[in-house]
């Protein structure tokens, strides 16, 4: 059985409509809430029902709400019901009455009601009790996807196989609670048909714009419909260690691709690797859903390889709030709200103001959230001012709710926060850690005590890549906690001390270098930041030990190039010359490698010397006439370090010395393919170059045409060295419909406060 009584009296009425639409297949025409003269919905024509005579004439559709659980309808609830039907009947608009309940209703009651409207003068009636209608969510898949809410309102074990509902369970069971306050937007519309259309989606959006939700969403349809093998991953590179070519329904779920409050550069070059594998794992039949906040996205475009993979334009789905309906924030407060966990007379005393909230301009589903939790309303006066003050100042609240929080509370938020919001279940701590609780005045057991309060409110215990770890709800915590650090200095030395280095270049700047949300240190604690960062271990990321120390080697460097001021810099090149011997003679793959852009800052700001300058400009030009990396002649910042005449005798050198050889290039290349890489993979690197040259070269109509050739030349290579795909049927979700409703007389807040023996239309 499913909750039915948690959905409201709106949600029930457009589920049972929907039921009709798709269950018995009729057209239905929906009425004002208010004024419906008993009539919630009707259709003419012709319905056959199983097992009964073929009815014909104007039906009628009647949903009896209860927000009582395991409540079972009278006949005495019917009373303004049948004196209504015995008018419609008068009028020829009621030939059969259809009652559609979430009440209990037994067979017995049923023939009683049966005999009761037939006395009003109704030729057939029919009667659905909350036994019906949960049988009917169960058996149908696609019911399931137009109303997603029913996936949080009864046991995932009644619609999952066995498989499936296991990997589900430690997932999915924590968004539970959020399923089943969710709202089908346009957005979600949009991003279902991208999911059916490409196979991938990615979704972007300001912060607390719903991208996670809608993502669960689909996580749940994909698991519901295909039986798919869902995996919530963090980072691209565990995407292809789980990719399983063998398993084609696989589902791949990536929260904050690029970053989760500031852009990571080192994870968007992870993703341009990836490309090519991700678009074999597409046509395999795998599906792939990104998030991304907006200001992160756009940041990340400039780095990304969208030529390469064309679905991150195509496909993409952004997710603007402004862009939701009147009546989707209506819903999304409702469900919130009446889901939540503030008590009824808290409901009842701000009911009045609820429409005015739903229509604020700064209204996000955030805000529901919010309201509906009594962490963050304690301190709320019901008045309309207070209340668009809520509203309003969403960013300064929350943050005036943390400072509020006890010393343990403040410490465990402070441990997420350390960890880059994902601190590992069960706590291990590391000695700066320990130091940095003491100096917040709480312990390891006043955190975890505070964690489990604070679980579902602040925070949430999850899992991800098969592990446990808390993280905050939602990234906007992490947001304010950023903004209560730099407000205070004492607390920024703590947070530098208890933090891992590799964590805390992903969330700090030396100096303000304008990444939003970063946490600014100050000059003052500038040599705090020196001893840090020379506490550099190998990486925990990967297994190898060179991968380990290329890792770290790489965050220290991206760090160096993207998030500190030139002063910082020139401190760290005084404890570190060495450095600039690295940074002059940069490996392959230039648009991934960290000395690139490390480089360019140190030119940016003088503090590259002439002869590294030299060296850098010679090594990534023997790159280019080798026909290895063409990036030299494209990448605006590559080309930033080179003099006017040394770029112009690149280019004239591989004129004249590396396109009469291309052709050798190209069958070098396709000499040292390993039989265990796809094709495509092997050449993309090479194929990138070729357009890199062409664009070069556009306007030489001889050197187009030696590279055309390769290009084709290439692609028949790639073609012939692909094994060719085993035919597999579709697997698609189907189009979710927009359900015609016409504009509610009624509020959608008027059961707002109903207690749990009330019943409605």
């Amino acid at each position: 059985m499913y909750d039915l009584h948690n959905l409201g009296w709106n949600s029930f009425q457009q589920l049972c409509l929907t039921i009709t639409r798709e269950i018995v297949g009729q057209t239905v025409e929906s009425f004002l809430d208010s004024g419906d003269g008993g009539r919630d919905g009707a259709f003419t024509g012709k319905w056959r029902a199983t097992g009964q005579e073929d009815l014909t004439g104007s039906f009628l559709i009647q949903c009896k709400f209860t927000s009582k659980s395991n409540y079972v309808l009278r006949t005495s609830d019917l009373s303004d019901e049948v004196e209504k039907a015995k008018k419609l009947v008068a009028k020829g608009l009621c030939d059969s009455y259809l009652l559609m309940t979430n009440a209990g209703l037994s067979g017995t009651q049923a023939e009683e009601i049966k005999v009761l409207f037939q006395a009003a003068g109704v030729k057939h009636v029919a009667t659905f009790g909350s036994t019906w209608i949960s049988q009917q969510i169960r058996e149908n898949k696609r019911l399931r996807m137009l109303v997603p809410r029913v996936y949080g309102l009864g046991d995932l074990s009644q619609i999952l196989d066995e498989r499936t509902y296991a990997q589900a369970r430690a997932i999915l069971e924590s968004l539970r609670e959020d399923l089943a306050k969710v709202v089908v937007t346009d957005a979600y519309r949009k991003a279902a048909e991208a999911l059916d259309r490409h196979s991938f989606v990615l979704l972007v959006g300001e912060p607390a714009a719903g991208k996670t939700t809608i993502a669960s969403l689909l996580a749940m349809a994909a698991l519901d419909q295909w039986h798919a093998s869902m995996l919530k991953l963090d980072e691209p590179g565990k995407v292809a260690e789980r990719w399983n070519p063998d398993e084609p329904s696989q589902f791949f779920w990536l929260d904050d691709a690029f970053g989760v409050t500031q852009y990571e550069d080192f994870l968007v070059h992870r993703w341009n690797h990836l490309l090519p594998q991700i678009k074999t794992m597409l046509r395999k039949g795998a599906k792939i859903v990104m998030t991304s906040r907006d200001y992160i996205y756009n940041r990340a475009r400039k780095d990304l390889k969208e030529s390469a993979f064309p679905l991150l334009k195509e496909s993409q789905v952004v997710i603007d709030v402004h862009n939701l309906s009147a009546d989707e924030k209506r819903q999304i407060l409702y469900n919130h709200l009446k889901l939540g966990k503030q008590p009824r007379s808290f409901r009842s005393e701000i009911k009045p103001y609820l429409e005015d909230i739903a229509s604020h301009p700064r209204f996000i589903p955030e805000t529901a959230r919010r309201l509906a939790d009594p962490l963050f309303t304690k301190d709320v006066f019901i008045d309309p001012y207070y209340l668009r003050q809520f509203v309003e100042k969403r960013e300064q609240l929350l943050e005036e709710v943390l400072q509020g929080l006890d010393a343990d509370s403040k410490a465990a938020l402070a441990l997420i926060y350390m960890r880059n919001d994902r601190l590992e279940s069960p706590i291990e701590l590391q000695p700066s850690e320990t130091e940095a609780l003491a100096r917040l005045d709480s312990d390891l057991g006043g955190c975890v005590t505070a964690l489990e309060a604070l679980n579902g409110s602040l925070v949430l215990h999850s899992h991800a890549s098969g592990e446990s770890s808390w993280r905050f709800k939602h990234p906007t915590i992490g947001d304010a906690y950023a903004e209560i650090l730099v407000q205070s200095p004492e607390m920024l030395g703590i947070y530098i001390r208890g933090s891992a280095p590799e964590r805390i270049v992903d969330q700090v700047t030396c100096g303000d270098v304008g990444i939003e949300k970063a946490v600014v240190v100050p000059k003052p604690l500038f040599p705090l930041m020196l001893a840090k960062l020379g506490e550099s271990s190998p990486s925990k990321s990967y297994k190898s030990t060179w991968l380990s120390a290329w890792g770290a080697k790489r965050a220290l460097q991206g760090f160096l190039s993207r998030r500190c001021s030139k002063e910082f810099v020139a401190l760290y090149l005084e404890h570190h010359p060495d450095l600039l011997d690295r940074v002059s003679e940069p490996g392959l793959f230039l648009d991934t490698v960290t000395e690139v852009r490390l480089a360019e800052r140190l030119h940016e700001f003088g503090l590259l010397p002439e002869d590294k300058r030299k060296k850098f400009v010679e090594t990534v030009s023997n790159y280019a006439l080798e026909g290895q990396d063409a990036d030299a002649l494209d990448d605006e910042g590559i080309r930033s370090l080179f003099k006017d005449d040394e770029f112009e005798q690149l280019r004239e050198r591989v004129r004249t010395e590396l396109l009469p050889r291309l052709d050798g290039v190209r069958r070098e290349w396709e000499s040292n393919h390993r039989s265990d890489d796809a094709p495509e993979e092997h050449m993309q690197q090479l194929l990138e170059s070729f357009e890199t040259l062409k664009k070069c070269f556009g306007d030489d109509e001889s050197a187009t045409k030696i590279i055309d050739r390769e290009i084709r030349q290439t692609n028949e290579w790639i073609s012939e060295y692909t094994p060719e795909e085993p035919k597999r049927s579709p697997r698609k979700l189907g189009k979710v419909e927009v359900s015609d409703k016409p504009q509610s007389a009624r509020s959608l807040f008027d059961d707002i406060d109903a207690d749990e023996g009330s019943e409605s239309e």
